[in-house]
Order: structure tokens, then sequence, then C-alpha cells
């Protein structure tokens, strides 16, 4: 229930604002002062700030201010102090032979922390932040020792800069593995996965790895070697250790053998992806900081 009353409280004799509800009365207590002035000075200040300071929203923008303030344009002018102080070594790095990078403690320390940084914002998506990549989806880790097309500082710049098995680049590292589930029966294949597998030290059926050790030889030893050692140069991996890019289970590898592996890595250097790619400086970079990691060769 509401009604109009122009009396004071009966209690404080404060002016009420003429309001009561169910007998509770509303005061009409000013304001300080001073929290009057604040607030005016607030909305002063908020004005001024807005025509002084990048603040209103536009379609594709906001409005700049009088004053020009921009932290785009200061953490531009930050990257671009950096980039002059580490013009000369970024030349060097560009100039260099890979293979002579870590003669030169200044340049290799340069390289490396770079290195990571361009690894992290560009490889770690499919090699994992720590390089030890993803067996199941295929990414090769990069801190053991075996590289397919070789672990050298020139052959990983050429890997990064080329990139594997894509459109990109006509340069890029490319072998294909025939699907032998075109070409092998089921028997055969069943024999030379045992085979394979035996060949890392794994337990297998030994007279069913006998009968695949003929098979083999006759269609794998050509790319693989006859002891499974592997053929970097042609990109065939190593049969005879514990790692597997694909998993060295009896289902992997039966699918391995039947269906092939086709797996691709894009061309980095900025010549086949404008505008996103790699330059020379930062190819070398990130190849050395691959290789001080603790695999390649």
């Amino acid at each position: 229930m509401s009604s109009e009353t122009t009396n004071r409280h009966h209690t404080t004799e404060t002016e009420t604002t003429g309001h009561s509800w169910d007998g509770i009365e509303e005061l009409n207590n000013p304001l300080p002062r001073w929290w009057v002035w604040v607030f005016y000075a607030t909305i002063l200040w908020g004005v001024i700030y807005t025509i002084a300071y990048p603040a209103w929203p536009l379609v594709n923008r906001a409005t700049a201010g009088v004053l020009g303030f921009s932290t785009r344009a200061d953490v531009a002018a930050e990257i671009a102090a950096v980039d002059a102080r580490n013009a000369e070594l970024v030349a060097q790095l560009a100039a260099a032979e890979p293979s002579a990078i870590a003669g030169d403690e200044t340049l290799q320390s340069f390289a490396v922390n770079a290195g990571a940084a361009i690894f992290r914002a560009n490889c770690s998506q499919c090699h994992g932040a720590g390089a030890a990549g993803v067996q199941a989806a295929g990414f090769p880790n990069l801190l053991d020792d075996d590289w397919l097309w070789g672990g050298s500082m020139d052959d990983i710049v050429y890997t990064v800069t080329h990139g594997i098995r894509n459109e990109q680049s006509p340069d890029a590292r490319w072998v294909e593995m025939p699907a032998f589930g075109d070409i092998l029966s089921r028997e055969e294949i069943a024999s030379v996965v045992a085979h394979v597998r035996g060949l890392s030290g794994q337990e297998v059926d030994q007279a069913l790895a006998a009968a695949g050790e003929t098979v083999f030889l006759d269609n794998c030893a050509a790319c693989h070697g006859d002891s499974g050692e592997g053929m970097p140069e042609m990109g065939a991996p190593q049969l005879n250790d514990a790692i597997w890019l694909y998993g060295g289970s009896e289902a992997a590898v039966t699918e391995t053998v039947r269906n092939a592996r086709f797996g691709v890595m894009p061309a980095w250097s900025e010549e086949y992806r404008v505008g996103t790619g790699l330059s020379q400086a930062e190819i070398n970079a990130v190849a050395a900081y691959v290789h001080q990691l603790g695999g390649g060769e």
C-alpha cells in the first residue's frame, strides 16, 4: 500500500520524499557534497578520455583520439627496435652454411633461441611442444636418432624448406610405399608382418616370421635393406629398432603393409608459402633448434 505524505519523519525529523510503503517512509537525505563532485569529475574525465584516446568502435576501427596513442604502434615500435638490434645476426644466419652455424657460439645461441620460438609457432602443432611427435598420427619424434632423409643440419634445412610429399614445392621429399594389400595375399602379409616385427626384437611366431623373410627380401628389402636397416636417403625407415612412426603393434604394421602410409609435411619456405612462409634465416634457426634437441646427426 502506498500513500503520499509531506510530513517529516516522526523520529529523526528528516524530510521524506513523500512516499510510504506499508508504513516505511523514504528519507530524502542528500548525497555528500564531495561524492557528488567526484561523480561529476568522473563524467568529465570520461568525456576527455574518449576525445584524447582511442575509444568509440566504428565499423572496422575505433576513433583514434587527438593524442594519436596506439598500443599496437607501441608494440610495433618495440618489435622494430629488436629487429634492428638483431639485423646483423639475422643477416649472418641467412647467409651461413647450415653445417657451420654450430661452430659460431654467438650465432648458434641466437639461432637456437630464435628457432625455439619459430618451432612453437609453426611446428609444435604436429611434432608436439617438446618435439616428441604423435605416433598414432604419424608425426615423427624429433628427439631420437631415426631420421627419414637424414638428420644433419643440411638435411633438416632441406626438409623444412621443401617439405615432404606436398604439392607446393617441386623439390619436396618424395617416396611412396606401395599398398601391398593389392600385391600380396593375406597369408603373405601376415608372414611379412611377423618377420618385420621380429627384426625389432618383438615376440612373434617364428615359423611365420621365417616364411615372411622371403616375402620381405622379394618386396621390401630394396628400400628397407636386407636386415631392415633402412635407407635414409630414400626416406625408407629403419625397421630393426624399437622406433616406429605409426606404431609397431601387429595391427599397426599390418595396416602399414596393407594400405601403406602417406604422411605430408608442407614446404615452409616463403617461396612456396607467400605471406606465411619462413625466411632463410628462420629456416636455419629452426633447423639449429631441432638439431640440438638430441636427435639428428
